[in-house]
């Protein structure tokens, strides 16, 4: 991978990420700029787990799937950054999150636009502003700080 905006596929996606299904939320990298902001997306689809109790008559996403949905993104973009990959020995931590907001409900059939941008990095902890949106419209935004265990991490080849 040689260009500052990235086209990370599932597979990509699945070298930079330790998580697995269920729990993979970004489906594809749009675009991602070392040490800036990245912006990925998730497609909503009602055979997910959560929608059989969340709610049955009318299924909405879970907010802090979203959550988690931002902080894997913004994981993403933290490794990019350090030029890592994650293996069995690393991982990022969720250290905190603050101004949490949603703004509307995102249900099946929606396309979630994952965003992060680094708003500093020191001593190792990472703090992101994240936004997701289903089109233009803002689902939900929040501040969050990551701490990525990346002195075990490998090379970043995600291809």
């Amino acid at each position: 991978m040689t260009s500052d905006k990235p086209f990370l596929d599932i597979y990509a996606i699945l070298k930079c990420l330790p998580h697995r299904y269920p729990f993979l939320l970004v489906d594809r990298v749009l675009e991602c700029t070392a040490g800036e902001s990245i912006r990925a997306i998730k497609n909503v689809t009602f055979n997910e787990p959560q929608f059989m109790g969340h709610f049955p008559e009318r299924p909405v996403m879970p907010g802090v799937m979203i959550l988690e949905a931002l902080a894997q993104t913004a994981g993403i973009l933290t490794y990019y950054t350090l030029r890592k990959l994650p293996n069995p020995n690393t991982r990022f931590y969720f250290a905190g999150i603050d101004g949490c907001r949603f703004r509307r409900p995102v249900e099946p059939g929606d396309q979630l636009i994952l965003t992060a941008r680094v708003v500093r990095n020191m001593k190792g902890i990472w703090k992101l502003s994240t936004a997701a949106y289903v089109g233009e419209a803002e689902a939900a935004s929040a501040e969050m700080m990551l701490f990525p265990d990346a002195d075990n991490a490998t090379p970043f080849d995600p291809a």
